[in-house]
Order: C-alpha cells, then structure tokens, then sequence
C-alpha cells in the first residue's frame, strides 16, 4: 500500500532537493502536500492525514516543533522526520528519543535509511506521543543560533501620512491582497510587506499566526473560545471585533 508524504520547508532550493532526493531514492511514495510554512502545513495535515510528515524545525511563524506538537490533535497517525541545521545538542536529543531526522543538506544515504526505519516500523502506529513531546521540549530548550533581534518598530501607511507604529501597540496584522493591514487599538494602516515576510521578522513568543491570513499579538488577546459551531474565536482586549483561528491552529493555544 502506497504511503501519503507531506513536506514543510521554507527555503524553496532546500525544500526542491528534498522532493527530488524522494523522487529518486523513494518512488513508490506519495507526495500530497509540498509547504513552505508552519501554518500551511497545519491546514494540510489536517486535511491530507499523510503517513509521513517531513518538517523543517525552523520555519518563521509556525515552528516545526509546534506543527509537530500539534499531530495528536490534527493527525495522529503521521510519523514525523525532523529535517534540520541543528547542532550536536538537538542530534543527541533525536537520538536518545529514537526520532528520524534529516541534517541539511540531505544525503542520499541518510534518506534512504530513514526510509528503511519508517517501513520496518509499518504498520505499527507513530511515534508514542510522550517520546515525541520529551523530544519536542528538549529541541524547545536548545540553545539557538544568535541572529537579527526581532523587529521593534514599522511604518505603515495612512492615507497620504507614513506612521511609524510600535510593535508593542499592534493588536493584529491581516492579509490585504500583497499588502498587509496593521490594526492598533486607534484604528488601521497599510503595511507594503506580505504577511510571510513579516513572520521572518516578528518575534515568534509575542506574534502568532492563527489563520492563513492573520497574526495576532498574544498581549491583546484576552480570550479564547469556540462559538456555536465549534470554531475558534479570539476576543480582542482593545478591539470589539473578534478574530476567527483556523482549526489546525486552536492547538497552540493549549493551555491557555
């Protein structure tokens, strides 16, 4: 019986490679879904429900450890293969929780083994959820890579005005076309930067996505809920409207 893949990557080379590399070395398995970010795999896990999950660790927005934490709830027959850049520190805790994982840039040899651990494993449900989570919050403590600090300031437009916006007063950013609009408890500007890109930029703790098309700041949320047909809903503490999470999404909001 044929096996269903999904890959999350968001280097388009990287993410080709990969594809290439199953094409070649595993042809007898199914691509059904090829995403660049977090949030589009958590909407196509959920709805392909693939055999195997291949999903990089650092993806901007939706981290690959939280699409990972989320397959219980959204797929839970999906085995997953971690592709990383990570250092030693995440390869020993791959390791010792038994996980498959793939090191950037992918060799033939490692895949081709991977391959052979998931089919010996067949059929035989996935990983056990607590060896996946005691992984997942050891990666979730791994030292990380120094880069650019997250972003503390925009300017977006108003009209004819260019307004320099703190990030601290932005309640969410939704998806306008190519642009973006920025919603403050003061009103709406427009933002001349796609929503992905802004994912690279915001700081991951503060800024969640929730839906394809939204982000929201976690400080303005002041609740979360399920309306009448069971939807997620976020009520605002500055705004009167509420905001809608997509499904896949109500998971990272375990907890609260």
């Amino acid at each position: 019986m044929p096996l269903d893949a999904l890959i999350a990557e968001d280097e388009d080379l990287l993410r080709q490679s990969l594809v290439e590399q199953l094409g070649r070395l595993w042809p007898e398995l199914r691509l059904v879904a090829e995403c660049e970010d977090g949030a589009s795999a958590l909407e196509q896990l959920a709805e392909k429900q693939p055999d195997i999950a291949f999903l990089d660790i650092r993806m901007p927005g939706v981290t690959g450890i939280e699409v990972a934490r989320s397959l219980p709830q959204i797929s839970p027959r999906t085995q997953v293969v971690f592709v990383t850049a990570y250092d030693q520190y995440a390869i020993d805790a791959f390791e010792q929780g038994a996980m498959d994982y793939l090191l950037k840039p992918v060799s033939d040899e490692r895949l081709l083994a991977t391959r052979e651990r998931i089919l010996a494993r067949l059929p035989s449900a996935r990983q056990d959820d607590a060896v996946l989570e005691h992984l997942l919050q050891r990666l979730g403590a791994a030292p990380q890579a120094a880069g650019r600090p997250p972003l503390a300031w925009i300017t977006a437009s108003n009209g004819r005005d260019t307004q320099l916006i703190m990030l601290e007063d932005v309640i969410y950013f939704r998806a306008d076309n190519k642009y973006t609009t920025v919603v403050t408890a003061e009103g709406e500007s427009l933002l001349r930067t796609p929503l992905k890109e802004l994912l690279d930029v915001l700081d991951g703790q503060q800024f969640r996505q929730i839906h394809r098309s939204t982000i929201v700041n976690m400080k303005s949320v002041a609740a979360v809920s399920r309306d009448d047909a069971g939807r997620g809903v976020l009520r605002l503490k500055h705004r009167s409207e509420t905001l809608l999470v997509s499904q896949p999404f109500m998971t990272l909001f375990r907890g609260m």
